[in-house]
């Protein structure tokens, strides 16, 4: 999946790692032709998502409290820098990748769908005529690279903000 973008710092413009879509929502197989394109999640996908927010409600996390969310990951990626090999760090991007997701589903004017892009595929974010795709999961893993802490709040509310859900 795309972490990348060509858009500026500008606060009116998505984050890096946001990345453009086309409207095209049919999936393309070899040959893709780099805009990224979703389809509806299935069973097994669903099932993902729910499964990491049971682990999440599990550890104490209420994923519809950004605070509470960046406050987990943030002691995780600290037990993580102190012991890396009592922390797999893949299932920490994966937890917080998906409170994340079901955050933005829950709070904002998107709705978690399978992402396709050049990059390769997995579970993302799109909103009806929105031009943005969000692959949370990328999100998680390139601030874990760049060993960003205390990121979650902002870096999420402002997303909502970007495509408020109606009331």
């Amino acid at each position: 999946m795309a972490w990348f973008s060509k858009k500026g710092k500008d606060d009116s413009e998505p984050p890096s790692d946001v990345v453009s879509s086309g409207s095209d929502d049919s999936l393309v197989a070899e040959g893709h032709t780099g805009r990224p394109v979703s389809r509806p999640l299935e069973p097994a996908e669903r099932a993902r998502i729910e499964e990491a927010c049971g682990r999440l409600t599990d550890l104490g996390v209420d994923v519809d409290d950004l605070a509470a969310v960046g406050a987990a990951y943030d002691a995780a990626f600290s037990g993580w820098q102190a012991d890396p090999a009592s922390v797999d760090a893949a299932e920490i991007v994966e937890l917080f990748g998906t409170a994340i997701g079901e955050h933005l589903a829950r709070h904002s004017a998107r709705q978690w769908a399978v992402v396709t892009d050049v990059f390769g595929t997995d579970l993302g974010l799109v909103a009806a005529r929105a031009e943005t795709v969000i692959v949370p999961h990328n999100i998680v893993s390139a601030r874990w690279m760049r060993r960003e802490r205390g990121w979650i709040p902002g870096v999420v509310s402002h997303l909502v903000q970007l495509q408020p859900r109606a009331h």
